[in-house]
C-alpha cells in the first residue's frame, strides 16, 4: 500500500480495490524485479485495466519525445511492467534494450555505461530467443556484443543479420564483420572507451580540466573507436576543457569538430 492509505485501511480493518491496485502499481514503479512482481502484474491485467491504459499512455508519451536522462529510468520500468504483462513480446524486450543503449551511450550517464550496454545486451538476447528472423534485433544485438567487446559473437550476429537487409544495409554489416575478421578493431573494447570517457566527465566537474582533456585526447587517439562511435557531445566536452584552460586554438578546434 501506498503509505498515504494505510491510516485508511487501518480504519476499515483492511485496504479497498483503489488502494490495492495503487500499491501494487507502485511497488512495480519502483522495482520490475521485486518479489512476486510477475503476480503483481497479473493482477493489474486482470482486475485494473485502467493502470494498465495510463501505463501504456505514458510509454507513448515518452516514446513520442526526446526525453531528459532521468526520465529514461522511468521508460525502462514502464517497458518492463508491460514485458511482465506480456513475456514472449520480442518487441517490448528491444525497446527495454535502445533505451538502455542510449543511456549507456549519454555523455551525463557515461558512467552507468558497463550496467546500460550489459542490460541492453540482455534484453537483445531475449528478443533474439523470441524471434531469430527479425533483422533491427539482430543487427542491434550484435552492436551491442561489439560494445562489449564480444567481436567473434557479434560477427555471428550480424552474418545473420546481413543475409535479411537490402543491398545498402548488407554492404554496411559485411564492412563491419571484415573489420573484425581482419583485426581492424579499437584497442580495447568500446565500453571501456565509455568508461573512460566518464572519468573525464568526473574530472572535468571537479575542476581538473587538464587530466579531462587527457584522458578525452587518448580516447580520441583511436581511430576506429572515434569513427565508429562519433560522439560530439565527448569534442564539445574537449573544447570546454581547453577553454577553461585558456587554450583557446585547442578549444576552437574541438568545438569545431563537435
Amino acid at each position: 500500500l501506498l503509505e498515504e492509505d494505510f491510516s485508511s485501511a487501518e480504519q476499515s480493518n483492511s485496504p479497498d480495490y483503489d488502494m490495492v491496485g495503487r500499491g501494487i502499481y507502485q511497488a512495480l514503479r519502483i522495482n520490475p524485479d521485486c518479489h512476486f512482481a510477475a503476480d503483481y502484474a497479473a493482477v493489474l491485467k486482470e482486475a485494473y485495466p485502467h493502470i494498465i491504459s495510463e501505463l501504456g499512455g505514458q510509454i507513448i508519451m515518452l516514446d513520442a519525445k526526446e526525453v531528459d536522462t532521468p526520465y529514461l529510468d522511468r521508460k525502462i520500468n514502464f517497458l518492463r511492467i508491460m514485458s511482465l504483462l506480456d513475456p514472449k513480446n520480442a518487441g517490448l524486450c528491444m525497446e527495454i534494450a535502445r533505451t538502455f543503449a542510449d543511456k549507456g551511450a549519454r555523455l551525463s550517464t557515461l558512467h552507468q555505461a558497463v550496467s546500460s550496454w550489459y542490460a541492453a545486451e540482455k534484453y537483445l538476447k531475449k528478443a533474439f530467443e523470441l524471434d531469430a528472423d527479425d533483422r533491427h534485433t539482430l543487427y542491434e544485438y550484435g552492436e551491442a556484443l561489439y560494445v562489449l567487446g564480444r567481436y567473434d559473437r557479434a560477427a555471428e550476429i550480424w552474418q545473420k543479420a546481413a543475409s535479411r537487409c537490402d543491398e545498402t544495409e548488407r554492404r554496411k554489416i559485411e564492412a563491419r564483420i571484415a573489420a573484425i575478421l581482419t583485426g581492424k578493431l579499437p584497442l580495447v573494447p568500446p565500453v571501456d572507451y565509455l568508461t573512460a570517457l566518464a572519468v573525464a566527465v568526473e574530472e572535468h566537474q571537479a575542476g581538473r580540466n587538464d587530466e579531462a582533456a587527457a584522458i578525452i585526447e587518448d580516447v580520441l587517439t583511436d581511430p576506429v573507436f572515434s569513427t565508429q562511435f562519433p560522439l560530439n557531445e565527448i569534442h564539445f566536452l574537449l573544447g570546454t576543457c581547453y577553454q577553461e584552460m585558456g587554450m583557446m586554438d585547442e578549444a576552437a578546434h574541438a568545438f569545431k569538430r563537435s
